[in-house]
């Protein structure tokens, strides 16, 4: 949208979030709120995004980086007064601008959009976001003529009896002529009981003047929420979700309870890919076509190759291949990678490492700090033992190696290609590829040892 400008209100505290973080920084699914809004101003394709910061600004630009421009607020005294801040970067500029604050994640681009439309239609010098509410306490009223046409926008302490019975409710959004905008801000007092100087007095000053002000109302009554505690956040992350299940499985992932299952907004998956109770998908994790993830696994920046089941087990920042099956009860930590048609069983833990296509840890065992090549059989209650109490220390097992139950493979240790290492062995050299490892004490039996003991 050229001639098309955006500016983002985020420089508020949050108090009632009761915090150390940033208010507009808490995560709806992963994603910090104003990301989510500015994201959603970014596919409208505006000529330029200008973000208000106060509190936590260098948090807010590092969270956003170059998708917005900012300006800042150094003293909070209202949201008028806050976009007056974004006057040296496009207040000279003529075009149509958008208004909206950070909090509000949940609001779409198509809504944003059609607002736009509506305000360029009309012709109007300001446009109101509004939403009918079934209980619209504590918002600003909508009163409209006879025709349609908006009379004035009430704030709730203002509104007589009759004008508090009206369901349309001001959300917070706006459309300005920007020159108009940014001309009228001037004239705003802050002759109130906050001594602010508040956005929606620009529309009155407006309306006085007889310039046109118009209203858009959106369907969806969720996207205008503005998060300002930790409930409408739950409440927000809960329509969120949602959404997001709801897209995945209009693209063809079957999600056998929606609402027990938690999708982050980065994330992408597959085709016929099932996802079961309890799954959390989170960060910018890749699931591939036809993936059977839980029920009750975590996977937090990973990507996961077509056909591979990941069942009641934790993958964090790895790669794993195609048909390959996880758990149940294993953890993938991060910085590994498995490759096609690995088997890692109940109890196993993969720290830092590589295993080849077709290798198998089937059961309790920690592999930690290897390379493991391919179509490898590593037995139960094996252990890499990769630290020595200061450093961490390479295993490497070659292709087609056998490695007995119960073997302790001390690093930094190589065992060769097609080499066996015997149950119970504690490696602490070499193995040369194709040999046989034994390291343990020789068995020797006592008998009629027990009938000494009296035990019987």
């Amino acid at each position: 949208m050229t001639n098309t400008y955006a500016v983002v209100l985020a420089a508020g505290q949050g108090t009632r979030m009761k915090s150390d973080l940033y208010k507009v920084l808490h995560p709806v699914c992963g994603k910090p709120m104003v990301e989510h809004v500015i994201d959603h101003i970014r596919g409208l394709g505006t000529s330029r995004i200008v973000t208000i910061v106060g509190h936590g600004a260098e948090m807010v630009e590092e969270t956003l980086g170059e998708k917005s421009e900012y300006a800042l607020q150094q003293e909070q005294l209202g949201t008028a007064h806050a976009v007056q801040q974004a006057q040296g970067l496009i207040g000279d500029l003529d075009g149509t601008t958008i208004v909206v604050c950070g909090d509000t994640p949940l609001i779409r681009s198509e809504t944003m959009e059609a607002l736009i439309a509506h305000h360029k239609a009309t012709g109007a010098k300001a446009t109101i976001l509004t939403a009918y509410a079934d209980d619209p306490t504590g918002y600003g009223r909508i009163i409209r003529g006879e025709n349609g046409q908006v009379l004035r926008n009430v704030e709730q302490k203002d509104a007589t009896p009759e004008e508090q019975k009206v369901m349309e409710i001001n959300t917070g959004t706006y459309c300005f002529d920007n020159r108009t905008l940014f001309e009228t801000l001037k004239k705003v007092k802050n002759n109130n009981s906050q001594g602010e100087y508040y956005l929606p007095d620009v529309v009155g000053i407006l309306q006085s003047k007889n310039a046109l002000v118009s209203a858009y109302v959106t369907e969806d009554f969720s996207e205008t929420l503005g998060i300002n505690d930790r409930v409408v956040l739950a409440e927000a992350e809960r329509v969120m979700r949602g959404r997001i299940a709801e897209k995945h499985m209009r693209n063809g992932v079957t999600i056998i309870n929606p609402e027990n299952t938690y999708i982050s907004a980065a994330a992408e998956i597959g085709r016929d890919a099932v996802l079961q109770p309890g799954t959390m998908i989170e960060g910018h994790t890749v699931i591939g076509n036809k993936c059977v993830i839980g029920p009750n696994s975590q996977i937090i920046d990973s990507v996961i190759g077509d056909n591979t089941t990941v069942h009641s087990s934790v993958v964090l920042s790895s790669r794993i291949g195609s048909a390959t099956a996880i758990g149940p009860f294993a953890h993938i930590r991060p910085d590994s990678t498995l490759g096609d048609s690995v088997k890692i069983g109940n109890f196993v833990e993969v720290k830092k490492s590589t295993l080849g296509e077709g290798s198998k840890v089937s059961h309790l065992s920690y592999i930690g700090d290897a390379k493991i090549g391919s179509h490898v059989n590593i037995g139960c209650g094996t252990i890499t033992v990769n630290y020595d109490g200061k450093n961490k220390h390479l295993t490497t097992i070659e292709d087609d190696a056998f490695i007995g139950c119960n073997s302790n493979l001390v690093a930094p240790v190589i065992v060769g290609k097609g080499a066996y290492v015997a149950a119970g062995s504690t490696i602490t050299k070499n193995v040369p590829e194709s040999s046989l490892a034994i390291a343990r004490a020789r068995q020797e039996n006592k008998e009629g040892y027990a009938n000494k003991l009296n035990l019987n």
